[in-house]
């Protein structure tokens, strides 16, 4: 291959104005210098991923690592806190939708994260209005007009911006460099820091990323890299980049203390990912009878393998001097029921003290009532802006990480896991990402518990509480119900497509990594016109 067809881009998805402001010739020339950086990198720690999932299914467990243990012993820090992340208390997270991000932006919360992953169908024009709206709110001046007239705009104090790019195991189709698909880390991650880091530098602020589903500390150096290569291509001073990185695999539960190392002159701490957690906690003991979970209504945070994971972050994080961040709740506000709103909030603020007195920095809300719910909890028992001082005694072992959870598997719980299941991957395939199903706000990450935990059924004959196994006829006959039920008020396309899909993927014989990869394809904007652009690009 010649050097300018390796550095050559192409653009794969429709293109309007607008989004040739995001996607200009020097922005598509640092997208490709990311990808011919750092692309080799990122498919070895892939082809890794997949030896480590091969000798745990040999029964070759995580555990600490040895050669990492002078790291884990030795005392260091990371950078000090920028002072627009000392106090992070309430943080609200939300798909970069422009009337939702206004409205988080606006909500009282510390820090809104606008989040191109879980929460996020990445329909192409779903990641493009994202980098536009991310833009305008990180320039100051987003605004929306509703249709019903009303108008959307900025407080004078708003939340300050973090933004939470796709993960290493996923790719762009829609923009390639040398004819192959660019990583949708670098994707997300090059364009927000390209467009904006100088202005959020001069408004006090600057570029802050949650990092997702890291499996390693070399996947942390990795992102290290990059994070000190974008800095010197727009002559950003090291260490100007702040990232949090979200514990929510069980391998990487075991290097907290090697990726917040690799991290440590651009770490904004760690976060506890509970509901990609406990899909982790799955997907990795796959193949282990030992390992099958009960229903998810039973996998609450004071669930051992759970808090163990809590503890461990919270000691980790105050050690090195950062913030821990607590998960989120999955009970949203609920319209016109007054007793069952109150329940709900009341399950939020129970969870959200749970979070304080564990010891947490902060925590995550998924809807704007919700802000003044967990800050009182947090203003009334944390006193200062964090409570990183706070050291928590006691040691977390590799057997307390893996402790499996006990409980009922009921024929309501499969039935729910495929009902919210299917209901969620149509909505993605239709281009929504953040779904409130049953009065619960579903994402990729607690779809892909829902899916994961009927494979694990299916593959290991679970016994449901009434004596029946769990097998391909009852997967199937219930799935044809759900459909039937749902018919009445989702489209038919797309229904009949999410249900297929999910049925494929919870009856196969191998689990399906992500759901996210096999149903990209489906997506609505794949049968939109496809625009090709191709400009040549020097690294």
């Amino acid at each position: 291959m010649y050097e300018n067809d390796k550095n050559r881009t192409e653009i794969r998805g429709t293109m309007n104005r607008e989004y040739e402001k995001i996607l200009t010739p020097d922005a598509r020339q640092f997208l490709a210098a990311l990808a011919l950086n750092f692309e080799p990198q990122r498919r070895d720690l892939l082809q890794r991923r997949r030896m480590q999932q091969a000798e745990i299914d040999a029964g070759i467990f995580p555990d600490f690592l040895p050669a990492t243990e002078s790291i884990r012993k030795s005392e260091w820090k990371v950078a000090p806190i920028p002072p627009d992340l000392l106090d992070r208390r309430v943080e609200i997270t939300g798909p970069a939708e422009r009337k939702m991000m206004i409205n988080a932006l606006n909500s009282g919360a510390n820090v809104f994260l606008a989040d191109l992953e879980d929460a996020n169908s990445p329909a192409w024009q779903n990641i493009m209005n994202g980098q536009i709206n991310l833009r305008d709110a990180a320039n100051g001046y987003i605004d929306y007009m509703g249709p019903q007239g009303r108008w959307y705009s900025l407080n004078q104090n708003v939340a300050t911006l973090m933004v939470r790019p796709r993960g290493w195991h996923l790719e762009e189709p829609r923009f390639l460099v040398g004819g192959e698909p660019i990583s949708a880390s670098l994707f997300d991650f090059g364009l927000y820091f390209f467009h904006n880091c100088e202005m959020l530098v001069a408004r006090g602020t600057a570029p802050y990323f949650y990092l997702p589903k890291l499996e390693s500390s070399l996947e942390a150096r990795l992102w290290n890299e990059v994070f000190l290569y974008a800095q010197d291509f727009c002559c950003i001073p090291e260490g100007t980049i702040r990232a949090t990185v979200l514990i929510e695999t069980v391998p990487a539960a075991f290097e907290m203390n090697e990726i917040l190392y690799e991290l440590r002159r651009h770490s904004g701490g760690l976060n506890c990912g509970r509901w990609d957690y406990i899909f982790s906690f799955m997907k990795t003991f796959r193949n282990d009878a030992r390992f099958v979970l009960p229903d998810r209504s039973d996998l609450s945070m004071d669930r051992h393998f759970l808090s163990s994971c809590v503890q461990l972050l919270i000691q980790t994080c105050h050690r090195r001097g950062i913030h821990a961040i607590g998960g989120m709740s999955a009970h949203i506000p609920i319209q016109n029921d007054a007793e069952a709103n109150s329940r709900a909030i009341d399950k939020v603020r129970q969870d959200k003290l749970r979070e304080v007195h564990a010891g947490h920095d902060g925590t995550w809300v998924a809807h704007p009532e919700l802000v003044p719910v967990a800050k009182a909890v947090f203003d009334e028992h944390m006193s200062g802006p964090n409570q990183i001082r706070r050291k928590l005694q006691g040691t977390v072992t590799p057997a307390d990480l893996l402790s499996v959870p006990r409980g009922s598997i009921t024929m309501s719980g499969l039935r729910r896991n495929i009902d919210v299941g299917i209901q969620y991957l149509e909505a993605w395939l239709r281009g929504n990402g953040c779904v409130p199903i049953y009065n619960l706000m579903e994402d990729a990450a607690t779809a892909e518990i829902s899916r994961t935990q009927v494979w694990q059924w299916l593959r290991h004959a679970a016994a449901l509480d009434d004596g029946a196994r769990v097998d391909d006829q009852l997967v199937r006959r219930i799935t044809g119900e759900v459909v039937k039920q749902l018919s009445a008020r989702l489209p038919e396309s797309s229904l009949n497509t999410a249900a297929r899909l999910f049925e494929q993927m919870s009856t196969r014989p191998t689990l399906t990594e992500f759901f996210t990869v096999k149903a990209h394809k489906h997506l609505r904007d794949s049968a939109e016109p496809v625009v090709v652009t191709q400009i040549p690009a020097s690294a």
